[in-house]
């Protein structure tokens, strides 16, 4: 990156002269990608590099080179264009910003990641084997300890073993349906560390949020704000986690209409 007079280089790239699209001409360029024209693509890209330094100054503490994360966040870019349905009732840059920041984390990841041993992939497939053995016989998921008094291996280091072969899950995993409604891996999770951060700084969240009625509020409240699952706002407010899931998104569905409208 080369700083100087104000001017701000990454990848060769003169930050202060990219250009910033209106609403109008982003639809515009768009209907000209799905019609497969290359040149407004071009522009696509280019009317968005903004938000690829906007995300990649999320990762100012890594020791990654700049330029190659903002060139790993162009990549997220282009995967974002290329998939972004424009009939959704859904701005660009609400879904582009976990495009680039998923893509940027998967590059740190794997770039920084420590090679698994092959005893540690030994006894990860001695734990499967194992684990698959007893639920035969048993007809139940056998435990930890379980596991390791079949294998001859203490449970901590099955345990190890079993997390160092693990492929990472996309947050979008569906695990189950339900008439229609289907539950994501990011469903069953909480995310304590980021619950109080802004993902989007300039949406009008809060006005968003006054659009909803004092349940939806309460859910939306617990969820994203108070990092709880679905499941644990369903016993705190005494309904299913089926019906929590509706109303979520049902009332995503209202934010949404209200911060793209």
């Amino acid at each position: 990156m080369d700083m100087a007079q104000g001017k701000v280089e990454i990848c060769g790239v003169n930050t202060a002269k990219l250009p910033l699209l209106k609403a109008a001409e982003k639809e515009a360029l768009f209907a000209r990608i799905e019609d497969g024209d290359k040149d407004a693509r071009e522009k696509y890209i280019e009317g968005n590099l903004r938000l690829v330094l906007s995300v990649i100054k999320r990762f100012s503490s890594s020791n990654e080179n700049v330029d190659d994360l903002f060139q790993i966040g162009c990549i997220g870019l282009i995967k974002a264009i290329d998939n972004f349905d424009s009939s959704l009732n859904v701005k660009f840059s609400t879904y582009a910003v976990p495009m680039i920041i998923g893509e940027i984390r998967r590059y740190l990841r794997d770039n920084n990641s420590i090679r698994v041993s092959r005893s540690l992939k030994d006894t990860a497939y001695k734990a499967i084997y194992a684990r698959d053995a007893l639920t035969r016989k048993n007809l139940k998921e056998p435990s930890i300890e379980e596991i390791a008094a079949e294998v001859g291996i203490s449970k901590e280091d099955i345990v190890y073993a079993m997390d160092a072969i693990q492929n990472p899950m996309s947050l979008y995993e569906p695990i189950y349906t339900d008439g229609g409604d289907t539950l994501y891996v990011m469903d069953q999770i909480s995310d304590k560390k980021n619950k109080e951060e802004t993902w989007v700084e300039h949406l009008s969240l809060s006005e968003a949020m006054k659009r909803l009625g004092p349940r939806e509020y309460e859910i939306i409240s617990l969820r994203f704000f108070s990092g709880k699952t679905q499941m644990e706002v369903a016993d705190m407010i005494g309904i299913s986690q089926a019906q929590v899931s509706r109303l979520e998104k049902n009332a995503l569905k209202t934010m949404r209409a209200y911060l793209t409208a």
